[in-house]
């Protein structure tokens, strides 16, 4: 009896089609997985300023990057091609970025710190799927925005450190059936400009919040936001209006 120290066909056929299901989901083309690997491993751990300008200038190879835009190290990218970066933003160390299909655009002079992810991911089809960003805003550290539904997020929006805008849902509605094989919703979420989010603010999928509204640290947002209003709890309900009467008498602000 001869025992044969070769793998059988259909594993390696499985091996093949888990690469190429890999490598799909990390870029446009296996050409553009390479290219952007290679760039990432040539210039994506150099530290310092050096690092930066490095980067500045070589990721331009594989994004779309309007005038200069920071990066510092350690930031994965994943379908490169598919981010666009503002003149004067910023990525901190340990963001994360998957842009697959919709892109990820982020605007002028907009922060995302240390550990934040922004993430398409979409791979269904999805319509309405990507992150959009304005400008002067700020993505807090380790936050989490999916954008399966699509992400719209205005100019000087803030968002505290653990904050998470999910804009796709799970389908549970039969009890006799697995929720993973009960489809998913993705309404899209919507948020104007001069909102602040604070820490651990949860936005779930479908919800629009109006201009210079203020979420409260740890709520939870099920339902649209009117302008100028502050909301807290879980569920979110409406706390008070932002009106020069309701501010009178706050503390002194320091501006910067």
């Amino acid at each position: 009896m001869t025992t044969s120290s070769q793998p059988p066909r259909h594993a390696v056929g499985d091996v093949g089609r888990q690469a190429a299901l890999y490598v799909r989901r990390q870029a446009a083309s296996p050409a553009r997985y390479v290219w952007e690997q290679a760039l990432q491993a040539v210039a994506g751990w150099v530290p310092t300023l050096a690092g930066i300008a490095l980067r500045t200038l070589l990721y331009r190879l594989m994004l779309r990057m309007d005038g200069s835009a920071a990066i510092e190290a350690r930031v994965r990218l994943r379908y490169a091609s598919l981010i666009r970066l503002g003149q004067g933003s910023y990525l901190d160390e340990g963001v994360y970025i998957h842009a697959c299909p919709g892109g990820v655009e982020i605007g002028p002079r907009t922060l995302v710190m240390h550990g934040a992810v922004l993430h398409v991911y979409n791979f269904r089809d999805l319509p309405r799927a990507g992150i959009r960003i304005g400008c002067d805003s700020l993505i807090g550290e380790y936050s989490v925005i999916r954008g399966q539904g699509g992400v719209t997020i205005g100019d000087r929006v803030y968002t505290s450190p653990m904050t998470q805008i999910i804009a796709v849902n799970h389908v549970f509605d039969d009890p006799a059936r697995p929720f993973v094989a009960q489809g998913i919703t993705a309404e899209g979420i919507v948020i104007e400009d001069d909102v602040w989010l604070g820490s651990a603010a949860v936005v779930t999928d479908g919800v629009r919040v109006g201009r210079g509204a203020v979420v409260a640290a740890g709520a939870v947002v099920t339902r649209d936001v009117a302008p100028h209003t502050v909301v807290g709890g879980v569920p979110a309900r409406t706390l008070r209006e932002i009106t020069p009467e309701a501010t009178a008498g706050a503390r002194r602000a320091i501006y910067f």
